[in-house]
């Protein structure tokens, strides 16, 4: 089954989707289609294409509804893929049990990307201790490894909530 969006709160992962697994388990199995990705992916037209311990890679294509006033892809853009692979880089890495949350990332755009334009985010994770996970990411055009953009993040990671 290939990946898919969440269309209703009824598609989204359930709790018991995250306690039993591994964050990798869980990155591998949205990847396969047995769990869903987020619906806000879906919008700004990116998804996840391959997963790896420490190491995930979305590819997306700004839409013109992803433009600025002045016909330009949104910073945001941008940044909302960069949060996400980053963020997923990140889960792969947290242990059953336990779930993360972004405290901060950073974004640096160092050329504009057009509207239609495919590009490809990889994150990697750098340093992952008992509390904190911090990773990089980059987007760039696949065909001439052209870079676009790059950020860092820092995640909080934590025990998830008792169930039942």
């Amino acid at each position: 089954m290939p990946p898919f969006f969440a269309q209703s709160p009824e598609d989204m992962p359930t709790p018991e989707d995250f306690s039993g697994r591994s964050g990798l388990e869980f990155m591998q199995d949205q990847l396969a289609g047995k769990l869903s990705g987020a619906p806000m992916a879906e919008t700004l037209n990116f998804r996840l294409i391959d997963v790896a311990d420490g190491q995930v890679t979305f590819e997306g294509v700004p839409h013109f509804n992803a433009t600025n006033p002045m016909s330009g892809v949104h910073g945001g853009w941008y940044g909302a893929l960069l949060d996400s692979v980053m963020g997923c880089a990140v889960m792969t890495k947290v242990p059953k049990g336990r779930i993360y949350t972004t405290l901060e990332y950073k974004v640096n755009i160092t050329r504009g990307l057009k509207v239609g334009q495919r590009v490809e985010a990889t994150a990697f994770v750098d340093h992952t201790g008992h509390s904190t996970i911090v990773g990089h990411g980059e987007i760039r055009d696949p065909s001439d490894g052209r870079l676009y953009a790059t950020g860092t993040t820092t995640c909080l990671v934590m025990d998830a909530p008792v169930l039942g």
